[in-house]
């Protein structure tokens, strides 16, 4: 009788498990999803045939929208959000951010994320109201920082999409890229012009996501890649030359990461 038990226990489990595989359904399952950015999602970029993009449009039946251009920074954002407007209007159901790597290598100032001003303000809490003096910070507007780049940004893209999934990526690791005499790119452990290492433009996109009230995956940690150590060259275009873009084995193993990234995240 005990052994009886235990067995239909078992098959009870087994079938529950079974049942909740099969009721499970990817929330970004047949989405429409618009991909902005630079050359690591650029579908022209020669480093791969196939972007991370294209793997979750296998796997997940998403259509992509791909508005990402080779060298781009934060400031072509709303370019591309302008073109995805004028393109599909409101027919989509997610927008992804991946850039910033040009940013850094460009010698983009990091900049602040805010304004402050002193101005007065109406306020009572206990006693009557009454004209009290406060600082107040506005949105830094400034086109040429990086902080700056980002606001102007999604200020546009959360105005002009409102109900619609945003998402951020902050840029993966980057190693050497030897274009030619004249796009001679050092590894990032080296600073740039302003003296800064990429890991303050990848923290400054963990801070939009904050600031803004948008999710960010941190592609640079949970993507596993880096680069730096010739063991992870296997993932990168070239050993030699480029290893800021990836493979077809280097986005297949992004794809994999954002697929259970976005899993957690809706999508209408």
């Amino acid at each position: 009788m005990k052994k009886t038990l235990i067995l239909l226990t078992l098959a009870a489990l087994l079938s529950g498990a079974a049942n909740a595989q099969s009721v499970f359904a990817h929330p970004w399952m047949q989405k429409r999803v618009a991909y902005f950015g630079d050359s690591i999602t650029d579908p022209r970029n020669s480093g791969s045939k196939k972007k991370y993009w294209n793997y979750l449009q296998d796997w997940l039946g998403i259509s992509p929208y791909v508005y990402a251009v080779s060298g781009r920074q934060w400031d072509d954002i709303p370019r591309q959000a302008d073109k995805l407007q004028t393109e599909h209007g409101d027919s989509i159901d997610a927008i992804l951010i991946f850039i910033g790597t040009n940013d850094y290598n460009n010698g983009v100032p990091i900049g602040e994320w805010y304004e402050v001003k002193d101005e007065q303000v109406m306020y009572g809490h206990g006693q009557p109201k009454k004209m009290t003096a406060r600082k107040r910070r506005y949105m830094s507007m400034d086109k040429n920082t990086y902080r700056g780049r980002i606001n102007i940004a999604l200020d546009k893209v959360k105005r002009m999409y409102p109900t619609k999934q945003i998402v951020l990526l902050t840029p993966i690791h980057r190693a050497q890229f030897y274009r030619s005499e004249t796009n001679w790119q050092c590894t990032e452990d080296y600073t740039n012009q302003c003296g800064i290492y990429i890991e303050e433009y990848i923290q400054a996109v963990k801070d939009a996501g904050n600031i803004w009230a948008v999710p960010v995956i941190d592609m640079n940690a949970v993507s596993g890649l880096y680069p730096m150590m010739d063991e992870h060259a296997q993932y990168f275009a070239d050993p030699e030359t480029d290893r800021l873009h990836p493979n077809d084995k280097g986005h297949e193993r992004m794809a994999r990461t954002l697929y259970y990234q976005l899993a957690v995240l809706p999508v209408f």
